[in-house]
Order: structure tokens, then C-alpha cells, then sequence
């Protein structure tokens, strides 16, 4: 029952949001990652190089990038289409996810990460009670990468985006 539970994601993983946003940049360099901090030196000396070095997965490229496109397939024709540009602009991949909450409104979730040949940034995105990943997830995601993206600026419709989750409330009961 535990196998099947954790294959249609309702089962006992536990990750933080920081864990899950170095998922998706394990999948967007197609293999490796580099462990997360918060400095680039301290005092003039170089980081640890633990901080610095490619960490692998494993597994080879080719195979993730199965992945990639299936992410990629969630942007532009699935759950993530709120994660679209416009054509020729930045492709993003994505993949939204429901956490069911036996206490109100289910958690939105999303992670992805753009663009997607030369990806430049991984995000994660949990809004607790925000219902299904694409409610409030994806929009907040796609605000997230462009404005990265972007350096510091949105587009007319990123602006539209942000102020629309800006004013949008979230209920805390059930109210699907």
C-alpha cells in the first residue's frame, strides 16, 4: 500500500520547499546540482568546494531529459500553461502538485525552471490552503522566474499576473 501511495504522490515524502527547488534544479542541469547556501565567501576566502563542485545524480543526461520534455509538455499544453510566454520567448518546464489537507482547502504546489536550454533559475513555490497547483502555484512561479529572468522587470502580463495573486484571498475552509 506505501508503494502505491508514494507513486501517485500521497504518500510519506517529506520535503522542504528549499529540497524540492534543488529537485528542479537537479532536472534542469540534467543530472548534477550544487548544494544550496547562502554565502559566496566569507573574510575574502573561497567557499568550502562542497559548496562549489557538481554534485551528480547518477544517471545519465539522455535520461533526464525525459523528463525535461514532460515538464516542458506541462507548460504548454498541461496543468503549468500559466507558466507560458509568449512565443519565442522564454520556455519554461514545470510540474504543479495538490496536497490534500484533511483540515480545509488542499496546498498548491509547483516547481519549475527556465529556460529550458540554458536554465538559469529553479524555483519552488507552496502556498499552504491555495488549492490546486495551478491556482496559485504556477502564476507565483512564472511571476518568480521572470522577474529573475528579467532583471527585476516584469512584462505587461507578469504585472497583471502579480497583481492578480496580490489581491487574490485564499480560504481557509473547503470550499470546493
Amino acid at each position: 500500500h506505501t508503494i502505491i501511495s508514494i507513486a501517485i504522490g500521497q504518500g510519506e515524502v517529506l520535503a522542504t520547499p528549499l529540497q524540492i527547488a534543488n529537485l528542479a534544479a537537479l532536472i534542469a542541469n540534467r543530472g548534477y546540482y550544487i548544494r544550496p547556501h547562502v554565502v559566496h565567501s566569507i573574510g575574502g576566502m573561497p567557499l568550502d568546494s562542497m559548496y562549489r563542485n557538481h554534485q551528480p545524480s547518477g544517471i545519465s543526461r539522455e535520461n533526464w531529459e525525459y523528463i525535461v520534455a514532460g515538464m516542458a509538455g506541462a507548460v504548454t499544453g498541461g496543468t503549468c500553461r500559466a507558466a507560458n510566454f509568449a512565443p519565442g520567448e522564454i520556455e519554461v518546464c514545470g510540474k504543479t502538485g495538490t496536497a490534500e489537507n484533511p483540515h480545509g482547502k488542499d496546498h498548491s504546489a509547483f516547481i519549475g525552471f527556465a529556460p529550458r536550454s540554458k536554465p538559469r533559475i529553479a524555483v519552488s513555490v507552496y502556498v499552504e490552503n491555495g488549492g490546486f497547483g495551478a491556482q496559485f502555484g504556477v502564476p507565483i512561479g512564472r511571476v518568480m522566474m521572470e522577474y529573475y529572468l528579467r532583471d527585476g522587470k516584469l512584462s505587461g502580463s507578469g504585472e497583471a499576473i502579480a497583481s492578480s495573486m496580490e489581491h487574490r484571498s485564499i480560504s481557509y475552509l473547503n470550499d470546493i
